[in-house]
């Protein structure tokens, strides 16, 4: 007992000492969400918005527009409900002229669109002296304010530059929103760090105006969250905590393997005012040996490539196995143990597929491991969809990229994991041979929301190697309906067979004078894989409503039947931004005879609204006005007004389109 008094008395004094440092912190991180003030792009590409709150002085923002009006930013901090009391700036590499001398902050708890209230303005007093402030440095006067408002949101504008006449822009290298917490912060160990230990010493640090904590820890994330169960542990003063010892939780020792989720909540002097802080976790290191370097799957491997993993917790030795073929790896029983978590295999053979597998000993058992693959410069790969895939449509093609050594290739399909990595061509799931050129698959229609997995083995009949069997690939079906959700789409231009660019299926207004959508960048990738709602890729919109109407037109295969499983709702996911030209959105679908129907959204400023919203049409709109929902042959996503068009220009995200049961629950807002 008395070795755990004394880490403890240490962890708290620590954590005294640190808060006593910091005392005034960050609000923001990097990658918090953020966008710049005018939100025109008119920055380089290398100098955006969010190398502002990179934490990085190598680094600025630069806005071109920034020295003939305010310009800046607007950021949702990962902290929510900050009170921000101060600012420190960092000046940028080059250009004195450009500095910023005077600042105006504003906050939200709306959106990060706003509408903002200003909070404080004023003068940047080491950036405006006689003499120019130095390089890559740090504002040494305080840059403090009063406020007591929490806000979720911050806009972060400088109203001037030091020497307008001679600069051209705005820049800065960092910005920090200096802040008092209402919730606690720094969780000691760090959220999602994996522990090597049967006990964990929890620490924290406080919010400003917290007076006591209440500790919830527990093996359920959802019900730390919510504080149900057995999850609440404590009322406290002291900032630390313990986990895996006698008298505290899992007194027997943490188990290995193990996610354990912990929350603080905040109590004020009052007894009664209380703050809920977020949902921390920690994982317990497995026995197995895991996080295998390559990845699981990886492909475009480098045949000399050393194997390393993360050893099993207590692991005194390694046995590895290796090989190009699933069974023999697998069921391997003895080997050379080693003491080394690195293993060079090689030199490999190109374009072919690995397993791997590594055994943990323990002096008193052994611990099995799984089985993990990578192919290597030249093997089939690039699956679509993606291995791990969800929410796919089920109507999809698969698709793939040929290695180097391929001829042809063999199809493998199927609902069995296994089945389909043993399969032959005698075997069921053996499908279809597919000449080179022709890289796609059609399954046919697919359950919902089911799971299934494919191989494709690569035939070259003058290689005495062949064939050379694949990884096995997995997705799963969407539960719903999905119309469109971007992930099909390749960078692959026509006339190759295997072509499947976004704007070769939604048709826009390139080279038409009335239409002002362009569909997909201009380079690849041409959809966007940045500003995405769900899997890996959305579609961009670019739309000019100067004397013109803006519309992208698909036409389906499927779903046609639009009354099917039941389905209520039509579902959009987009995305628009406040440095956009206001303007409405609208929804037509069309049979292939009659007269369309439209639905407009609700707001007609549409385009401003940033962040992913989900926009819910039921289908009952579209019926009400004479289209058949049994077979609707076309969708189209449009901008403006074709009678009066607004005028504009901007840009959008789309993703997800779905049709749903019911109206769909909306996403639930982020726990403050």
């Amino acid at each position: 007992m008395w070795k755990f008094v004394f880490i403890v008395v240490g962890v708290s004094t620590l954590l005294l000492s640190s808060m006593a440092q910091a005392a005034q912190i960050d609000a923001t991180n990097p990658g918090d969400p953020i966008q710049g003030v005018p939100n025109d792009g008119d920055w380089p590409d290398n100098e955006h918005p969010a190398l502002a709150i990179d934490g990085s002085s190598s680094t600025k923002y630069l806005h071109f527009k920034g020295f003939t009006q305010p310009s800046g930013f607007q950021v949702t901090p990962s902290s929510l409900q900050s009170i921000v009391t101060g600012l420190s700036l960092t000046t940028a590499n080059d250009g004195a002229e450009r500095d910023p001398i005077a600042f105006e902050i504003s906050g939200s708890n709306v959106s990060i669109d706003g509408p903002y209230t200003l909070i404080a303005s004023g003068d940047i007093v080491d950036f405006s002296q006689a003499a120019p402030w130095p390089r890559l440095t740090r504002n040494e006067t305080p840059i403090s304010f009063d406020n007591n408002v929490a806000y979720n949101h911050y806009q972060v504008l400088f109203t001037a530059v030091r020497d307008p006449a001679s600069a051209n822009s705005m820049q800065i290298s960092e910005v920090e929103l200096l802040r008092v917490s209402l919730t606690s912060y720094n969780p000691t160990p760090v959220d999602g760090a994996i522990i090597r230990d049967t006990w964990v010493p929890l620490g924290w640090m406080a919010g400003d105006s917290t007076a006591s904590h209440n500790v919830y820890v527990g093996e359920s994330f959802e019900d730390v969250q919510a504080g149900t169960g057995d999850t609440f542990r404590v009322n406290q003063t002291n900032m630390d905590y313990a986990v895996g010892f006698p008298g505290f939780p899992y007194p027997d020792g943490v188990v290995k393997g193990t996610t354990y989720y912990w929350r603080i909540e905040d109590i004020e002097a009052d007894g009664t005012t209380i703050h809920s802080g977020p949902v921390w976790s920690f994982a317990i290191a497995p026995k197995t040996a895991y996080n295998p370097s390559p990845d699981d799957s990886a492909e475009s491997v480098d045949p000399n490539v050393i194997l390393s993993w993360e050893p099993g917790f207590g692991a005194i030795l390694h046995t590895v196995f290796f090989g190009d073929d699933y069974g023999t790896v697998k069921n391997a029983v003895a080997g050379a143990p080693q003491g080394a978590a690195t293993y060079r295999p090689g030199p490999l053979e190109s374009g072919k597929t690995f397993y791997w597998r590594v055994d943990e000993f323990f002096g008193f058992e052994t611990v099995t491991g799984e089985v993990w693959s990578f192919s290597t410069p030249g093997a089939v790969g690039s699956p679509n969809p993606y291995s791990g895939a969800e929410n796919v449509k089920n109507t999809s093609i698969l698709r793939w990229v040929a290695g180097d050594n391929a001829a042809s290739h063999q199809v493998y399909f199927g609902t069995d994991q296994d089945a389909v990595r043993n399969a032959t061509t005698s075997s069921p799931e053996y499908k279809d041979s597919k000449n080179l050129g022709d890289e796609s698959y059609d399954p046919g229609l697919l359950e919902l929301g089911a799971a299934y997995y494919w191989r494709i083995d690569e035939v070259n009949d003058l290689n005495p190697n062949s064939p050379w069997a694949g990884n096995v690939w997995a997705f799963n079906t969407a539960d719903f309906l999905v119309v469109d959700d971007i992930e099909s789409y390749n960078d692959i231009d026509p006339p190759n067979p295997n072509s499947n660019t976004i704007f070769g299926y939604w048709i826009d207004g390139w080279g038409t004078a009335t239409n002002g959508a362009l569909v997909g960048n201009d380079l690849p990738p041409y959809a966007d894989q940045t500003t995405v709602h769900g899997g890996r890729q959305s579609m961009p919109y670019f739309y000019d409503i100067t004397t013109k109407f803006a519309e992208a037109i698909l036409t389906l295969d499927s779903p046609r039947d639009w009354t099917a499983s039941d389905v209520k709702t039509l579902t959009i996911w987009f995305h628009g931004n406040l440095g956009n030209d206001p303007a409405p959105i609208y929804v037509t679908i069309a049979n292939i005879s009659g007269a369309p129907a439209t639905v407009t959204h609700a707001d007609p400023a549409a385009t401003q609204i940033h962040g992913w919203t989900q926009w819910d049409i039921p289908l009952q709109e579209f019926a009400d006005k004479g289209i058949n929902l049994t077979d609707v042959n076309t969708i189209t996503i449009g901008i403006g007004n074709k009678i009066n068009p607004p005028g504009g220009a901007g840009t959008m995200y789309f993703d997800d389109i779905g049709l749903h049961p019911l109206v769909a629950e909306p996403e639930p807002e982020p726990e403050p």
